[in-house]
């Protein structure tokens, strides 16, 4: 799209603002009276049918008695008005004489807003936009069915989820979903309804239900049609539900009863590696946090001019919070500004006028307090947000500085020492890692139970249940509980909604006590991958931002301790991010450029295809809790099922060391067959919802494992076939299949493939395979390599065997 100030119209804008302030303030008119002397006529426009040059102009007049004179000149005046400086800003619509006449007038007319040439781009832009969509209109559109699947979610209530995506992709084109009701029923028995154009940073990515819709019934297929002509009917499959044995009566579950603090969860997984030390340890990370602390701070004044704040220079917990501060007026007329300092109670002694009036601004004692050497030792003084600060201060009583921090004293405010549990029979390295971690964001109380379950059900099973003694026999766990200690613990008894960690780097013009809930660093956006600081969209660089990605990549220990885990342990190979709340699975990559909407390198089609046969097994797990059903829609890659996240941790784990990791999502929504509404359930719901949610999610973690380990223990070979899928008299088609994820290199011009070869890629977001086309007869040589490396037919790329697979493509006619 076009920016609106583009061309001529930039440059045109540009000299407009570049005019001396000083310059149009001087010729400025005082303008009292708002009725116009005799003879003052503004001329009228020549013919209502002509344009005559007329652009909508800016004026800056002084006062509000000026604009009532504009009206009495019955100047043709936008809705429009804003103050400036040294005046007020109004907008009018004018023909070149009477721009002329309202100077020669006195009024200061500056540059246009846009003039009779801006109308003509318009109209250009316009017919040819009519014109597109004319032809668009008269071209039927094809229909490409992403996915139609129908699930069960709470209490065995059935649902629909479908995609489709459009050639057409402009906001005209209407497509509509009609469903049976099972096997020889009338296509549209099952219902009818239109669905919604999903579009991201502008761009239309397919249609699809806003929510899944409720079903009386299974159908067996869907019918969608475009107000474009286009058509398609195809079959409705059954998401999650794979089999799953169930526990054994000896398995037991359920081990949190509260939502806990990090020190509290901290304290457990310590207990759990004491408790369990042969299949388990505590790994210290080596960066300590910020630590559950604060400046003490004091904020004096009810009008931004006349108020300033203090902030100690020692925690409030090591001192700060025993400093006090008062402002007294002496009675004696033109005394001096000071300061006075005994012990750790500053007093300012105001400044008087001959009056004996306050004559001490808010900055003059800013100014005092920090240039005195006793008093700038304990705190340091600011005006208000940046404020001048020209406003005369009032005396208060002496008024002790806090921290404002609330949690008992079992909550340290020291540097807060990070542990993650490593469970595993053989933890040496030899064995593939899965690293488990959550509370990312302080406010998501769930999700730290999750990764406790997770500990409790390994730990307390592994002598009881022959499936949790595979898992821990054959991988080396991580657990962290809590990424986000500090803010953990803000979140708990400070401010329920705390995002981030409590690293405070705003400068003193946003520090002052009424921002102390909008400090701190989004953890999930400080990585070095997709940052906001490489372009990318999700994160802001304004540090009371709640997405504030921090002043530099990595800048935050909680995140160094993440990338020295990973680091730290290369086995690690399968990672897992829990977050709430809206019920999403998700996996890189996670972030993209506004601009044109431009992705990290989307993973490739093998990979993506163990993504998704690794939910249908993970997403399983989840629903054999209590029967959650994750919505089809909200599983995916990141920024196609949710937003882009810039610098985001499971990017960070995957584009520097491979790491294949997944985002969950806890806190599906709720669905209400009353109102037919699903329902959120938010970040910190009543305990019953929230130990479901942590129930069911641990066991998707337990399907992580699963996932991990068959990974580990796969030795099997690939199997591929080439499928021909169209022709014409001048060439044909075809792509490969698989019988499992696997990668597929291949070449055409007869040389031996090797993984440098071309790859088989996907032929959209959220489709098959791309079709390739050969216009003669072509042989075409190919093999498949798998997730964990075993390749087809045991062939060596790197060698120089001939076991690949090889086919002749003819052109010539069908088979």
């Amino acid at each position: 799209m076009r920016s609106p100030l583009t061309g001529r119209r930039a440059a045109r804008a540009a000299v407009v603002l570049a005019l001396p302030l000083a310059l149009s303030l001087s010729s400025m008119p005082v303008l009292a009276d708002p009725s116009p002397p005799v003879g003052e006529v503004v001329p009228d426009r020549q013919s209502t049918t002509e344009q005559n040059g007329v652009a909508l102009l800016r004026v800056i007049v002084p006062d509000q008695a000026a604009v009532d004179r504009l009206n009495s000149l019955d100047v043709d005046l936008a809705e429009y008005k804003k103050s400036v400086e040294g005046g007020i800003e109004v907008h009018a619509v004018l023909s070149p004489p009477e721009a002329q006449r309202l100077r020669d007038l006195g009024f200061d007319v500056r540059g246009a807003i846009s003039d009779q040439s801006d109308v003509a781009e318009n109209k250009a832009e316009r017919r040819e936009a009519l014109k597109e969509a004319a032809e668009a209109a008269a071209e039927v559109d094809t229909l490409t069915p992403l996915r139609a699947e129908w699930f069960t979610s709470l209490d065995d209530q059935r649902f629909l989820s479908v995609e489709v995506k459009s050639s057409a992709v402009d906001a005209e084109t209407v497509l509509t979903a009609a469903w049976d009701s099972g096997k020889d029923t009338a296509p549209d028995s099952g219902g009818t309804t239109t669905m919604s154009r999903f579009t991201d940073a502008g761009q239309y990515m397919y249609h699809r239900f806003s929510a899944p819709l409720s079903l009386t019934a299974i159908p067996g297929k869907v019918t969608i049609t475009s107000s474009r002509g286009g058509s398609v009917t195809v079959p409705v499959t059954k998401w999650l539900g794979s089999p799953r044995k169930a526990p054994k009566p000896h398995y037991v579950a359920d081990f949190v009863d509260r939502y806990m603090d990090p020190t509290e969860l901290t304290g457990r997984i310590t207990a759990l590696a004491a408790e369990f030390p042969k299949i388990s340890q505590i790994v210290d990370l080596p960066h300590r946090t910020n630590g559950y602390r604060r400046a003490a701070q004091a904020q004096f004044g009810t009008v931004a001019a006349s108020t300033f704040y203090v902030s100690s220079k020692a925690y409030g917990h090591e001192g700060g919070n025993d400093i006090s501060l008062a402002l007294v007026r002496p009675d004696a007329a033109s005394s001096p500004l000071g300061v006075s300092v005994s012990g750790k109670d500053v007093v300012v002694n105001l400044g008087t006028d001959a009056s004996s009036a306050i004559s001490s601004t808010a900055l003059q004692v800013v100014e005092a307090l920090n240039g005195d050497t006793a008093a700038s030792a304990l705190l340091t003084a600011a005006t208000y947000r940046g404020n001048a600060g020209g406003g005369l201060v009032a005396a208060a009583v002496a008024t002790k500085l806090t921290d404002n921090l609330k949690a008992p004293a079992t909550v340290s405010r020291d540097p807060f020492q990070m542990k993650a549990l490593r469970i595993g029979k053989k933890r040496d390295g030899s064995k593939t890692g899965v690293f488990l971690y959550c509370q990312e964001h302080a406010r998501e109380w769930v999700t730290p139970l999750v990764c406790l379950e997770t500990a409790e059900r390994l730990l307390r099973n592994y002598a009881r249940d022959s499936r949790t003694r595979k898992l821990v026999d054959d991988l080396d766990i991580f657990i962290l509980p809590t990424s986000n200690p500090d803010g953990g613990h803000y979140s708990m008894y400070d401010y329920n909604m705390q995002r981030r960690n409590l690293t405070n780097h705003c400068p003193a013009n946003a520090a002052d006590p009424a921002r102390r809930n909008s400090w701190g660093v989004d953890l999930n956006r400080n990585f070095s991958v997709g940052s906001v600081f490489d372009g990318y969209s999700g994160a802001s660089t304004t540090c009371t931002s709640d997405t504030f990605a921090g002043p530099a990549e990595l800048s935050e220990p909680e995140a160094r301790n993440e990338v020295w885990l990973t680091t730290q342990y290369p086995n690690i190979r399968f990672a897992m991010n829990t977050h709430s709340y809206g019920g999403y699975f998700m996996w890189p990559p996670g972030a993209y450029k506004a601009a044109g909407r431009e992705l990290l390198p989307r993973v490739d089609y093998g990979t993506e295809n163990f993504f998704w046969d690794a939910s249908d097994h993970i997403l399983s797990a989840v629903q054999s809790w209590r029967g959650t059903g994750i919505w089809p829609g909200r599983t995916g890659p990141v920024p196609d099922v949710l937003y882009s996240a810039a610098g985001n941790s499971a990017d960070e784990h995957w584009y520097n060391r491979g790491i294949i990791g997944w985002d969950f999502e806890v806190g599906a929504d709720v669905y209400d067959p009353a109102t037919k509404q699903f329902r959120a359930v938010g970040f910190q719901p009543d305990f019953a919802e929230g130990h479901g949610e942590a129930m069911e999610f641990a066991s998707g973690q337990i399907g992580i494992l699963e996932i991990a380990r068959s990974f580990a223990d796969d030795r099997d070979r690939p199997r591929s076939e080439l499928k021909r899928t169209g022709w014409t008299p001048t060439s044909s088609t075809f792509t490969f299949a698989t019988d499992e994820p696997a990668n597929v290199y291949y070449t055409l011009d007869g040389s031996r493939p090797t993984l440098s070869s071309t790859k088989l890629v996907a032929a959209g977001m959220r489709e098959g395979a791309r079709q390739i086309t050969v216009t003669k007869n072509t042989e075409v040589r190919w093999f498949a390599v798998d997730i964990a490396g075993n390749v087809e037919n045991g062939y060596r790329p790197d060698g120089h065997g001939d076991n690949y697979r090889k086919e002749k493509v003819k052109i010539t006619k069908a088979p």
